[in-house]
């Protein structure tokens, strides 16, 4: 029996009712999401479909009750098959920030999502989430030289790039272990956040983790999918961190050292971004995310060229693209 009907066997079984089914959204991952109309009933759900060989449904029952405990909006879980990889949730509707953003919405929507984010991070314990360590940490940046470099750009990196990326690396790594630790949903940007009520609604969280506090506050200003300049980059970053210091969260008590944390966390999502975008083309053929590699290049090309010690990887970012250096590095 395939996936679509053992599916709606479990739906059928669950809900009792003449239902529709319709695909909801795509994904990175292997889960796929339906919405369900019932005869009869005002209220749609979202069913996603999880195969238990490939991802897990645990998790994401588990971050949503803690994210809702926050005071969050995410799906409720109406009903579950874990075994068979199968949730029902409610349904958060059908628009994201992507698509709602513009010039005149954008102020009181991430007012609203940096709101749910310091909510989510005032939740923080350890020991309810995994950490956020330098091997995974580590791995994500792996990406970049695996994906990127020799998949995407099809080059070999010599002896002497290797040892300049290596010290990137360990520069970035350094910095990123060194920030306050609160829970992090990793990618909290315009795609997983819906226009809902209250707002926003948070999708996508089951990879939740403790880490670095910056991290998602990067993954919703530097995003992948829409791109603001830095005049509402260091607005929107200067809000969150005063409202992080009145509710006591761990930042810190100025804001340029808070400002750097977040650049070199946002290189870090950076590189890893470029080869997860890398992967998805490669290895599952899917190209909708090509388009958006300029975009995460130039953010990473901007912080490169604000701090000496990326110096080498922004030198390096040049022979592999093939460009002349930029004159004017700030080291």
């Amino acid at each position: 029996m395939d996936r679509a009907e053992q599916l709606r066997r479990w739906l059928d079984a669950t809900l009792g009712a003449e239902l529709t089914v319709a695909p909801a959204s795509d994904d990175a991952s292997f889960r796929r999401y339906f919405r369900i109309t019932r005869r009869g009933a005002e209220e749609s759900l979202i069913a996603m479909d999880a195969p238990p060989d490939k991802e897990s449904c645990v998790q994401f029952v588990r971050v949503a009750a803690l994210f809702a405990e926050a005071g969050v909006h995410v799906p409720a879980v109406r009903a579950q098959d874990l075994a068979q990889g199968f949730l029902l949730l409610s349904d958060l509707g059908s628009t994201t920030y992507l698509a709602a953003l513009d010039a005149h919405s954008a102020g009181p929507m991430y007012g609203h999502a940096l709101d749910a984010l310091v909510r989510i991070q005032l939740a923080s314990r350890p020991g309810a989430l995994p950490d956020y360590d330098r091997d995974l940490l580590e791995r994500e940046l792996r990406l970049f030289p695996d994906w990127y470099v020799a998949r995407q750009l099809r080059r070999d990196l010599a002896p002497a790039q290797i040892e300049n990326l290596e010290r990137a690396f360990s520069a970035i790594l350094a910095n990123n272990l060194a920030q306050p630790r609160v829970y992090v949903h990793r990618d909290y940007h315009s795609r997983n956040l819906m226009v809902s009520d209250p707002n926003p609604g948070v999708l996508d969280f089951q990879d939740a983790v403790l880490g670095p506090i910056t991290y998602d506050l990067v993954s919703l200003l530097r995003d992948a999918y829409i791109e603001w300049d830095e005049e509402h980059q260091l607005d929107w970053a200067v809000r969150y961190w005063e409202r992080a210091r009145e509710v006591r969260l761990p930042v810190p008590a100025e804001f340029a050292a808070f400002w750097r944390d977040f650049e070199w966390m946002g290189v870090q999502r950076q590189l890893k971004v470029l080869g997860i975008f890398a992967r998805l083309f490669h290895r599952d053929g899917k190209d909708a995310y090509l388009k958006d590699m300029p975009r995460v290049m130039r953010y990473l090309r901007a912080a490169c060229a604000r701090y000496r010690e990326f110096r080498p990887l922004a030198v390096l970012l040049d022979e592999l693209e093939q460009r002349q250096p930029v004159v004017g590095y700030t080291f």
